[in-house]
């Protein structure tokens, strides 16, 4: 047996997230477990991609320079604040690496992003969870968890799993309420899909404040989950430390290419948009009606509660994967009688609204 030890802190992280082993169930039709965008990528973003695939034999040096000033353009920001990464989740794994260390602490809402944890582990952290109100995070529980050894709070707005989310004036609460020295951490990865009236950007806090990060991602909206394109907007100090830890190479041309095109095609993002707003509403109403609790949702996925149905979450997954329909649970006890459920296509949320009901009435 190896004598090579990691870290006694990596042994404290464990998958978030439940699946299926490889041939209990047939190789599903319908994926509605990732929070991928079922309407794919923008035309442009393709062609794009794939014309870039002629210059795979080439290292892509300082993509940055070419992704931030175009984010910049799209969204009204300074390039200055804006970094980018090979997908977001990697980009917060490196504000972990800067800003933890063994004896410091990160805070995060007890039921949000049940992979942050992990950020911690890996550093040697401790992640400390506040409590939450119904899934929605509090940031009265967050402010009185803060101690000196606090260096993190990470706040997911809106929220996975949940879909829930804070409004602006909340987020605002919490940041001028947090001591200097902590890094609130804004991980607005779906930003795009909401429609709440008192929502705010994460990117003004971020644009104005020296300890605010905001992270956004093309996996959603943009339905580039393969090219893994991520990006942060923060003060320039926090810019440079998060680019000097990166990789010498952080994105693939083909990524960088549709990512630049992805972001041109407004038509499209308006299009994804509206039809994820109505099947998220309508899907949500139907399941409402067959006596399941559904979630508020502000993102392109919704939350069915079990607990009051007399059957189970698992059973319910169980019987959805065997029609071929992949949805998600997870390991949080909290998630015991939940399943999430992606938006995907008009026909895949009627089939798997049809296979709920079909579930409920056996």
């Amino acid at each position: 047996m190896s004598q090579l030890r990691p870290k006694q802190s990596i042994d404290r992280i464990k998958a978030h997230m439940l699946s299926a082993e490889p041939g209990d169930y047939p190789p599903p039709a319908i994926l509605l477990n990732s929070n991928e965008s079922a309407f794919g990528p923008s035309q442009y973003a393709v062609q794009a991609a794939r014309a870039a695939a002629t210059t795979l034999h080439r290292y892509l040096e300082n993509p940055a320079s070419l992704l931030a000033p175009a984010l910049a353009r799209r969204h009204g920001l300074d390039a200055r604040r804006i970094t980018i990464g090979n997908g977001s989740d990697e980009l917060l794994a490196r504000l972990a690496r800067i800003y933890l260390e063994p004896g410091s602490e990160m805070i995060r809402s007890c039921n949000g992003y049940l992979k942050t944890p992990n950020y911690a582990y890996a550093n040697g952290a401790e992640p400390v969870a506040a409590a939450d109100d119904d899934f929605t995070p509090s940031v009265d529980a967050i402010l009185a968890a803060v101690t000196d050894n606090t260096r993190m709070v990470y706040l997911a707005n809106p929220e996975n799993p949940a879909g829930t989310y804070l409004g602006g004036r909340e987020i605002r609460r919490l940041h001028e309420s947090l001591p200097a020295k902590v890094l609130l951490v804004i991980d607005c990865a779906y930003e795009e899909y909401v429609d709440a009236d008192d929502y705010e950007s994460g990117q003004h806090l971020a644009g104005s404040a020296e300890n605010v990060v905001m992270a956004r991602t093309f996996s959603k909206i943009h339905g580039l989950a393969g090219a893994r394109v991520g990006w942060i907007y923060a003060a320039p100090e926090i810019i440079d430390l998060v680019t000097r830890i990166g990789l010498t190479f952080p994105l693939a041309s083909s990524s960088l290419a549709a990512a630049l095109a992805a972001l041109d095609d407004k038509p499209h993002q308006a299009m994804v948009f509206e039809s994820n707003r109505r099947l998220r509403y309508e899907f949500s109403a139907a399941i409402s009606k067959l006596g399941l609790r559904v979630y508020p949702s502000q993102t392109n996925f919704v939350l069915l509660n079990f607990a009051d149905a007399g059957k189970t979450a698992i059973e319910c997954d169980d019987y959805l994967r065997r029609q071929g329909i992949a949805v998600r649970r997870f390991a949080a006890p909290a998630y015991r009688d939940c399943i999430r459920v992606s938006i995907g296509l008009e026909a895949e949320m009627k089939q798997t609204l049809d296979a709920i009901t079909q579930f409920l009435a056996a």
